[in-house]
């Protein structure tokens, strides 16, 4: 394999911009949230949870190579454990890109309902009126890929599927026309597109989204979420 040295340095600035001659990509370019859990905060998070059952909730690193935070619920049917990032800091703009991307697994993929994507602060993700992410009823191991604005979604039902303690990578990309606005979100399982989303009617363009998600019981039993990393940036 032979490397290639870009002694000058690289840029992703256009002439004209005080950054042009600045030898490293521009980290402003845009703005973004990455966490690989090495470390958690819990006063980072807006955390909602119901503990009717036996036990608490728990949120803790657990020891993975590249790290990962480990959501233990308590044992109640319905009980739960939803995080959402202090702090409403993304914006779908039609004329920017936006990326997000997270790699999570769940005990049992069946008698559970998750949620992972953007949304607002919502102490009731699962029902939340605006938001784009991803979605997994109890019941049944299909991730489902909702856009929705004010209740009303467009959704892309069973991009793909759960499996008990099996981590899955889930991302959405959204890719403007031009600088005319009007793309369309691609939809990724395992670093695979699965699915495109050119109905935009529903996107949230009037709300500040923040990073969400979150694990709900389907049965009287604890279930865990460990999520490994998440990323989402949107173009300045």
């Amino acid at each position: 394999m032979t490397t290639t040295h870009f002694t000058n340095g690289v840029s992703n600035q256009t002439v004209g911009n005080p950054l042009y001659d600045y030898p490293y990509l521009d980290p402003f370019k845009f703005y973004s949230y990455v966490n690989d859990f090495f470390t958690y905060h819990a006063d980072e998070w807006t955390i909602t949870t119901t503990e009717a059952g036996t036990g608490s909730a728990t949120e803790a690193l657990t020891s993975s190579a590249g790290g990962a935070l480990l959501v233990t619920n308590a044992a109640g049917d319905n009980d739960l454990d939803f995080f959402c990032l202090k702090g409403e800091s993304f914006k779908y703009d039609s004329t920017k890109r936006m990326v997000f991307k997270a790699r999570f697994k769940v005990s049992d993929a069946t008698q559970s309902d998750v949620v992972m994507g953007m949304t607002i602060t919502d102490t009731t993700p699962l029902d939340t009126t605006d938001g784009i992410f991803f979605q997994k009823d109890d019941g049944d191991t299909n991730i489902d890929f909702n856009i929705e604005k004010d209740n009303s979604a467009s959704s892309n039902a069973a991009v793909g599927t759960l499996a008990d303690d099996t981590f899955v990578t889930v991302a959405f990309v959204y890719t403007p026309s031009g600088n005319k606005g009007a793309g369309s979100f691609g939809v990724y399982v395992d670093d695979v597109q699965v699915a495109t989303q050119d109905t935009l009617t529903n996107v949230p363009d009037d709300e500040e989204l923040t990073v969400t998600f979150g694990i709900q019981n389907g049965e009287a039993a604890a279930k865990t979420m460990t999520v490994d990393y998440i990323i989402a940036a949107v173009e300045r």
